[in-house]
């Protein structure tokens, strides 16, 4: 073996070995279905699944005033299209009771000579009943009734006294103009399921040839291990570069992310992203010797790292400084950004 590996490296054996492989893999109909297949699937039930946009509030009005004033400003709660007017009640404790049952995620209540405090130019509070149990629904909501209130308010203003604001804010989103959650995770989730799916492909290809025997007779022949390992490694990366492509397409036109990065940069950045994982896999493989166990090990080395220390769900910079040093050596860490970059990109200009 030590002969057969001192011999130069040559494209034309390792070229002889990708073919072998591909043949390999098209015989393999499993194979072809979690390259081709799987990909896509993920995408799309994450993408649709995961969402951190909170739509039809379940809301319940406890109105007192029966005013005018009073209806306009449910009006403005329902018409927002972030609530959905569960009931209107009559008592208090029946707004605590649907909130205990789950039946309403806040409630509105309304109080007496709301309109007489908003006519005479005195403050008009109303309240608000949250459930907390959900802390992240919970922001949301608050934040949608505060900016109602306010827009509210400003209406009342301008309507009674015919007087500007005093103070106006002008707000211009540069990335992800309509603050979408779908912007921000269906392109991160190319980096984490090609991370998975990469890693595990690969790591079926030298295992297999050591469970099946044929290991032997591979370091029978001429063939170096540089040119088995870059050979092995060809037919996947073209797969792993369509699967990218694939996966892009389907942000575009399925989920409406618009694309604003430089096609080819993203196409170099794929390219290294691809190589960095696709090694993973056939370095496990060479190491383990057996498909099950390199299959487990890659997705151990994949899925939770990229899904938890690649910034697609946490911020890195609110994680302990270790978990940020442990961050620097996945590689999703740097697709998550690059792809999130030319999906969010925009001149600031617009």
């Amino acid at each position: 073996m030590s002969h057969v590996t001192s011999r130069r490296f040559n494209a034309t054996r390792m070229l002889a070995i990708a073919k072998k492989e591909w043949l390999q893999i098209r015989r393999d109909g499993r194979s072809l279905g979690l390259a081709f297949l799987l990909p896509a699937m993920l995408l799309y039930l994450f993408g649709v699944a995961i969402t951190t946009d909170v739509e039809d509030i379940r809301l319940v009005v406890l109105d007192h005033d029966h005013s005018a004033e009073s209806r306009s400003l449910v009006d403005a709660f329902v018409q927002s299209g972030y609530f959905l007017l569960e009931s209107r009640l009559d008592r208090l404790e029946q707004a605590e009771d649907k909130i205990l049952r789950g039946d309403a995620r806040i409630a509105l209540v309304i109080p007496e000579r709301f309109a007489a405090d908003l006519k005479a130019g005195r403050p008009a509070p109303i309240e608000l009943l949250l459930d907390g149990a959900d802390a992240s629904t919970a922001t949301v909501a608050r934040g949608y009734a505060d900016a109602i209130a306010r827009s509210f308010s400003d209406k009342v203003l301008l309507s009674g006294r015919h007087l500007a604001p005093p103070v106006t804010a002008e707000t211009r989103v540069w990335f992800n103009e309509t603050l979408d959650s779908t912007a921000k995770v269906v392109p991160g989730l190319i980096a984490v399921i090609m991370s998975i799916i990469s890693a595990m492909l690969t790591s079926l290809t030298i295992a297999r040839e050591w469970e099946r025997g044929t290991m032997e007779q591979l370091a029978a022949t001429p063939v170096g291990r540089a040119e088995l390992v870059f050979g092995k490694l060809l037919p996947y990366l073209g797969i792993a570069l369509i699967d990218v492509a694939m996966s892009l397409a389907c942000c575009v036109y399925l989920f409406d992310v618009p694309f604003r990065g430089s096609l080819v940069l993203f196409a170099f950045a794929s390219l290294v992203f691809l190589g960095v994982v696709l090694a993973l896999g056939i370095f496990l493989s060479a190491t383990l010797k057996a498909q099950l166990l390199a299959v487990q090990a890659s997705i151990f080395a994949t899925y939770m790292p990229a899904l938890l220390l690649s910034g697609f769900f946490y911020s890195l910079q609110s994680m302990p400084v270790a978990l940020q040093l442990i961050s620097r050596a996945i590689p999703a860490r740097y697709f998550v950004e690059i792809t999130r970059g030319c999906s969010c990109a925009a001149s600031a200009s617009r």
